[in-house]
């Protein structure tokens, strides 16, 4: 049986002019490839710099490879076809404060993509938008408040709310809890929790934080330098990781020791 997402030798390049004749290019994502199935979370992780957030972006299809494949249930998703991928693979950005339009209210915000990619009525969207404010912990009420009216918490929820709006299969979450106390992004992990037993989804969640990623992912990718370092089950890599950097990324944050060191 296939996967639901299969990555196959994804890359990207960066190309700058310095000067009239020179050239320089980056490799920010070097060739990777990885399966993930309906209901599992993959943690991407790496130091500042190792191209983790460029592979989420190049996934939600917010980048353009320079080659590789992606696909989803065995359909191959082209850059710029959004009216597919859309509804298949949705992101939530780090930022909740630059990723919500100040100027639309929450329901518009959450209107927008059933009014690009599907057929359904004015009241149709609306009592979807209204029951996904209830899903993600928000009040019916909020569609009608600005962005800029709402706790970080709760524009974090709205970001979610946007990402589940045309029941995608796949949610890319790029550092998405980062700007959360540890009480929101308690709450914030058990609604992903229950929203993924519940529908089914897949996560690709980008953190450096290495507590949250072993309670809640199933596989881990660790990236330097754009390549793919390490690549397992979270709870075998934990337990014996082979590159140094995961070696680093553990003991920084848990002052860990292996049995093999121990």
């Amino acid at each position: 049986m296939s996967s639901l997402l299969e990555v196959r030798d994804l890359y990207k390049v960066y190309r700058f002019r310095e000067g009239l004749f020179k050239r320089r290019k980056i490799e920010a994502v070097k060739p990777v490839s990885f399966n993930l199935d309906a209901g599992e979370t993959l943690a991407i992780v790496g130091e500042n710099g190792s191209g983790k957030s460029t592979l989420a972006r190049l996934l939600a299809g917010v980048e353009q490879p320079t080659s590789g494949q992606i696909f989803v249930n065995d359909e191959e998703m082209h850059f710029g076809d959004y009216q597919t991928r859309c509804k298949l693979i949705r992101m939530i950005f780090q930022d909740a404060n630059t990723a919500l339009n100040p100027r639309l209210q929450i329901g518009a915000i959450l209107e927008g993509p059933l009014k690009r990619n599907t057929n359904m009525t004015p009241q149709a969207r609306e009592q979807r938008v209204n029951q996904i404010l209830k899903r993600v912990g928000l009040l019916a009420e909020h569609a009608y408040f600005y962005p800029q009216m709402l706790a970080a918490g709760q524009k974090q929820r709205v970001s979610l709310a946007r990402a589940l709006i045309l029941q995608p299969s796949i949610i890319v979450a790029d550092e998405a809890l980062n700007g959360l106390d540890m009480s929101m992004r308690a709450q914030m992990l058990n609604l992903l929790l229950e929203l993924q037993e519940e529908m089914g989804l897949a996560y690709v969640y980008v953190s450096q934080h290495m507590g949250i990623i072993k309670h809640v992912t199933d596989k881990i990718l660790v990236m330097k330098d754009g390549e793919v370092v390490e690549h397992g089950l979270t709870a075998e890599v934990f337990a014996n990781p082979q590159a140094p950097l995961t070696q680093k990324l553990l003991d920084s944050h848990f002052n860990y020791q292996t049995p093999e060191r121990s």
